[in-house]
């Protein structure tokens, strides 16, 4: 990793002959990513979320642009601006842009279940981290077909060089879904990826939960008592979630808590079985 400017990194990328790519978080740069759309032709841009399990929320989800004017005042006011996060920079060999959105296609979802369904790859701050702790012989793996990438990593920009940039599987245990993240990041990944798959798979009764509560809100609470309860496997916060969100005034009931001594595990079989009771599918 090497530190540099965005404008010199794109100045020798393309006096290397490759193309120059803007991976634009589109949820939070909503005004640049229609700018862009406007000024683009179709070939020059690509959603990343169409075409996949997640394509509702296409919308909201990344788009990669092809950058061909480096005097762009909105990709200029991006560089003014990175404490936004708003994604990162990657060259690519010509013609290479499909092959790039089909990279992190295939990584979306990999060994993460649906409450967790999507893996951050457009946030600069997850590349950043994945950058830093990832062993050199697993960054061809990581970057794919981009050559090079530029990204703000909190303090200053810093540059990656892909050692072999090509197309390759997906590993079974990708090892850059166990790089650790700051405890704060993660907690804010979690809820924005429990906000999405709520909002996605139980519409309707998230939606009458907004008539009564700031979804947000409601969503840091029921995480934070997930947190304290051991409840973090995606089995179990879907399970928290929905219950939850069918509880009377989303409130749980008194023998939800944990009893004294009890492991997370026993904890959670005995609300399991006890909610099946309560649902006449099971003895208590």
């Amino acid at each position: 990793m090497t530190h540099t400017q965005p404008h010199q990194w794109m100045v020798e990328q393309l006096g290397l002959g490759r193309s120059l790519c803007l991976i634009l978080d589109s949820e939070n740069e909503r005004e640049v990513r229609q700018v862009l759309l406007k000024t683009s032709s179709f070939e020059h841009y690509q959603s990343v979320y169409r075409e996949t399990t997640v394509a509702d929320l296409a919308d909201a989800g990344p788009f990669m642009f092809l950058i061909d004017n480096l005097r762009n005042k909105s990709i200029n006011d991006l560089f003014n601006a990175p404490q936004r996060n708003w994604g990162w920079l990657a060259s690519i060999g010509k013609g290479d842009l499909p092959v790039l959105v089909r990279h992190w296609r295939d990584r979306l979802m990999v060994g993460i279940r649906p409450l967790q369904a999507i893996y951050r790859f457009h946030d600069n701050r997850v590349m950043s981290r994945a950058i830093e702790h990832l062993p050199q012989q697993a960054h061809p793996e990581y970057l794919g077909p981009a050559v090079s990438v530029c990204y703000w990593q909190g303090q200053r920009w810093a540059v990656a060089n892909n050692p072999a940039p090509a197309q390759y599987p997906v590993p079974d245990d990708p090892l850059w879904l166990h790089v650790p993240a700051p405890e704060l990041q993660w907690m804010d990944i979690l809820q924005a990826n429990a906000h999405r798959y709520l909002l996605t798979k139980h519409t309707l009764a998230y939606v009458q939960l907004a008539e009564h509560h700031d979804p947000q809100v409601w969503l840091g609470t029921q995480l934070a008592l997930a947190r304290a309860w051991g409840w973090l496997a995606p089995e179990h916060l879907e399970f928290l979630l929905i219950q939850s969100l069918k509880a009377p005034g989303y409130s749980l009931a008194t023998q939800w808590p944990a009893r004294t001594g009890e492991s997370p595990m026993e904890h959670f079989e005995r609300v399991v079985q006890m909610v099946k009771f309560w649902q006449e599918e099971g003895p208590l």
